[in-house]
């Protein structure tokens, strides 16, 4: 073999074998099924929540499944892979909701790519036969089934053809050096595996047992779904999700409380939620800050620990979001308070604040003594 290609194979060998050693953590975190689901849940949470990024509710109120695919791992420097465990839930003919079936979304691309990317993956099934082709086993997005990226905002009306006559409608989140995210080619397939360790029985049985995490987020989506179809504008939105109410089960086991007394850990955003929404706030606020002159950049800016994804300060935040508010309330600035990118932004740093004040406060202590 030539040198130059000897040592091509070799450097895709190591690049692998490096892109592999990165993923194996976040690998290993998605194989617990009560996280996937509490995962899954966040995701869709967050999908309805923005007003200018959510998915339209008709599209929500004719589905006839939907998929949720938490942190697709896509790794790539040569060759891109793409990996994720999630849950589909389907809807039968008297509408009621499934609970959630885990399945597998692979998939490869090839390209000059670098980075690690985990991309949070939706998909919105549209016909019965799509569902059942899904559901026999296995499941080639683009070949078993037309898929599109769905559209996003208050309607559907600014759909375009190649949306209107898809069976499949993906919406993606990322956040990282990849720029969206491949659909076509993707191959889902149903885990009954996971599904018989989860349930006692795969997805073709009546389940032996039904932990509290699937009937949760079955719930949700029931309402969510019940929201789209007979409720009024805005409904969808309003839907809680069941992490986020009083007394929710969260993944760690919260002792019971004297009467009377709720937990702090009860009523706290999970740290997944948490999360969700901090990479919305970066990913918005960076679209409202490309339409803003330098001046107004600066007033408007956001806590720097949004962007570098850490904690961030709530004295800070609360100082940002009342700038926010200062504007969205004079009539002085309604030409930049009435922007989508502006409202967008705004809202979540509402959602933001809310949540850090429904956490508990970390006591900042110094350093223990000396053992």
């Amino acid at each position: 073999m030539p040198r130059t290609y000897s040592a091509f194979f070799t450097f895709l060998f190591l690049a692998l074998i490096g892109a592999t050693t990165l993923s194996a953590p976040r690998v290993a975190h998605a194989n617990d099924p009560n996280v996937t689901i509490r995962d899954a849940e966040a995701v869709l949470s967050e999908l309805v929540a923005i007003p200018a990024r959510r998915i339209p509710r008709n599209m929500l109120a004719e589905a006839q499944a939907i998929a949720i695919i938490p942190r697709v791992i896509k790794v790539g420097f040569v060759v891109g892979i793409r990996r994720g465990q999630g849950v589909v839930m389907t809807r039968d003919a008297d509408g009621e909701w499934s609970l959630p079936q885990f399945l597998t979304l692979t998939g490869g691309s090839i390209g000059w790519q670098a980075g690690v990317q985990g991309t949070d993956v939706v998909l919105i099934f549209r016909t019965r036969t799509s569902v059942e082709n899904l559901m026999r086993g296995k499941f080639t997005i683009g070949a078993d089934a037309a898929a599109a990226a769905g559209p996003v905002g208050r309607n559907a009306s600014a759909a375009t053809d190649a949306q209107l006559r898809a069976e499949i409608l993906s919406y993606s989140r990322s956040r990282g050096l990849f720029a969206g995210v491949s659909i076509d080619g993707s191959v889902l397939e149903i885990n009954q595996v996971a599904n018989t360790a989860f349930y006692g029985a795969p997805s073709t049985q009546l389940p032996q047992v039904v932990p509290q995490s699937a009937t949760d987020l079955r719930l949700y989506l029931t309402e969510l779904f019940n929201a789209a179809t007979t409720g009024p504008e805005g409904a969808v939105a309003a839907v809680v999700p069941p992490s986020a109410k009083p007394g929710a089960a969260v993944p760690g086991a919260v002792a019971a409380a004297p009467s009377g007394v709720v937990p702090a850990s009860a009523v706290a955003v999970s740290p997944t939620r948490l999360e969700a929404i901090q990479n919305s706030l970066y990913t918005e606020g960076a679209q409202l800050h490309a339409i803003l002159s330098p001046e107004w950049q600066t007033f408007l800016a956001l806590p720097a620990e949004v962007a570098a994804a850490s904690s961030v300060d709530r004295a800070a935040l609360a100082s940002t979001y009342q700038r926010f508010s200062q504007v969205n309330a004079s009539p002085e600035f309604k030409e930049l308070s009435a922007r989508p990118e502006f409202q967008t932004t705004f809202d979540l740093l509402r959602q933001y604040n809310d949540a850090l004040n429904a956490s508990p406060a970390i006591l900042q202590l110094p350093a223990p003594p000396a053992k």
